[in-house]
């Protein structure tokens, strides 16, 4: 089911400010993408990774991790959205291991799991690609408010998989934190986990 205060919520462009309490001081940071204010964990989904290994969200218990539906024949914003991920975890450094990238395929038809995994993992080797039943792509995109559709393209490519372009942030604890548009920068991204990282320590 669609969460209409998250798809709300997510269709924000500026930035917004993160506040915690630090010793008694308030400390804050401004996200380089849209605060999701979610008060319980998303629900939970299991998908197919290379192998036909199940993969579920709560796996990734105590890891950050960044969720981007997409596809393989994407000749444009999947990629791109990729690289910068893979920007962003050569950024994090010796805590890299603390996030996870996830893409969930809005074109199951075409990308299988092994398909999917030489895909993502071309960008970077722990990039971890999801396929699965279409009621079940479904229900994880709802769950966040991303849409997607199949189109007809030409008769060169075939069709084409309109999509959202959002990636997802997921807390530790599985609540979804921050949406961030296609054009936020890999640097800003990264300064976010390393605020959100210090924020727990």
């Amino acid at each position: 089911m669609i969460r209409r205060y998250l798809v709300m919520l997510a269709l924000l462009s500026a930035p917004v400010m993160g506040i915690v309490a630090c010793g008694g001081a308030a400390a804050t940071h401004e996200f380089a993408g849209a605060e999701l204010v979610e008060t319980e964990p998303l629900p939970d989904f299991t998908l197919t990774a290379a192998g036909d290994t199940p993969v579920s969200l709560s796996d990734f218990r105590g890891q950050y991790v960044y969720i981007y539906f997409g596809y393989t024949y994407c000749p444009d914003f999947c990629p791109t959205t990729l690289a910068k991920l893979a920007n962003v975890r050569e950024k994090m450094g010796d805590e890299a291991d603390r996030m996870q990238v996830i893409m969930i395929t809005v074109d199951p038809e075409r990308d299988t799991p092994d398909v999917l995994a030489g895909y993502v993992q071309a960008f970077d080797p722990t990039f971890i690609g999801l396929t699965g039943a279409p009621d079940d792509i479904a229900a994880a995109a709802g769950s966040l408010g991303v849409f997607f559709q199949r189109t007809d393209g030409s008769a060169g490519t075939g069709y084409v998989v309109d999509h959202s372009t959002r990636t997802y942030l997921i807390g530790p604890d599985g609540r979804a934190l921050i949406a961030y548009p296609y054009d936020a920068e890999a640097e800003a991204i990264a300064a976010d986990l390393r605020w959100l990282l210090d924020r727990d320590s």
